[in-house]
């Protein structure tokens, strides 16, 4: 079966353009799924596997209390797996029109609260070095756009637009978005840009963030910062990049911005994806309710 999943990573790598998290998890899950049918019903033709045959894996994550969340994953992994497997004329049918994947609890989207990200760009102080430079642009830059991680690591230069004050971002799936950011935020960008000039005799002149030596950030360096300084303004469990995409969303949609447009700074490809974030307005609304009405 190697082979089957070869292609379908070489598909997903070149045609889809996933990024490189993206298809590993696609490739670990098809793995662990085929390894499950030659241990148990020994080496069989793909037209050979069955509805009951993925049914009794699924059954096996579920023993090992593997979560809804990561269950329905590998149920969106195997469903693409054999829908690329029609489009290629391997198979006439695919054994995914049976398997319904298990609710999920919605869990609502972790942020940081509006006067923690004052104290974060007001009071925290940053090093006075190249990287606490680069710590407080990229941190500024997070909250400021919602961009992914992914997404923050690869900003280049030339997608910066100075006299239209807006990023130019390269999104999943090779989308592209335009997000506007502020005269401040354009300010401290050229500010960084200038900076980055006199520093480096020699840099990464394609990357808009680069570390002390001038080279592109890291991601795990960009997670650790970001961990590093939420952790010195709240006390939320997570503290990540995402919970600044987050953060970003919620406190948009909180100020009343539209929907619609907050899907669009995100990148989302469906409305659904952005309509989480009405619910921690939901939830601000009715804090507000509880405090303010008498009768509440």
């Amino acid at each position: 079966m190697d082979s089957f999943v070869l292609s379908f990573v070489d598909y997903l790598k070149f045609e889809k353009r996933y990024s490189e998290h993206t298809v590993r998890s696609y490739h670990d899950d098809l793995i662990s799924f085929f390894q499950f049918i030659e241990g148990q019903y020994g080496k069989i033709s793909l037209s050979e596997i069955s509805s009951s045959f993925i049914r009794s894996w699924l059954a096996s994550l579920k023993s090992k209390q593997l979560s809804s969340r990561s269950i329905n994953r590998k149920i969106s992994s195997l469903k693409s797996f054999f829908k690329y497997q029609l489009r290629i004329d391997m198979l006439e049918q695919t054994p995914m029109t049976n398997i319904i994947s298990p609710k999920i609890n919605k869990r609502l989207p972790v942020f940081v609260e509006q006067k923690h990200i004052g104290t974060l760009f007001s009071h925290v102080e940053f090093p006075d070095t190249w990287n606490g430079q680069t710590d407080r642009l990229l941190m500024e830059i997070f909250y400021n756009t919602g961009m992914r991680l992914s997404e923050l690591v690869n900003i280049k230069e030339n997608q910066v637009d100075f006299s239209n004050r807006s990023i130019k971002i390269l999104g999943k799936g090779n989308k592209e978005r335009v997000i506007p950011i502020s005269s401040q935020m354009s300010a401290q960008i050229k500010q960084y840009y200038e900076q980055k000039r006199k520093n480096f005799a020699d840099f990464d002149e394609a990357y808009l963030l680069v570390n002390s030596k001038g080279k592109k950030l890291y991601q795990k360096y960009v997670y650790l910062c970001v961990k590093k300084y939420l952790g010195e303004i709240t006390t939320i469990d997570k503290k990540s990049p995402h919970v600044l995409r987050h953060t970003f969303a919620t406190h948009l949609t909180n100020s009343g911005a539209e929907l619609n447009s907050v899907k669009e700074l995100l990148g989302h490809s469906s409305l659904a994806s952005t309509q989480v974030y009405t619910h921690n307005t939901i939830e601000k609304l009715k804090d507000v309710y509880k405090k303010a009405h008498p009768k509440a």
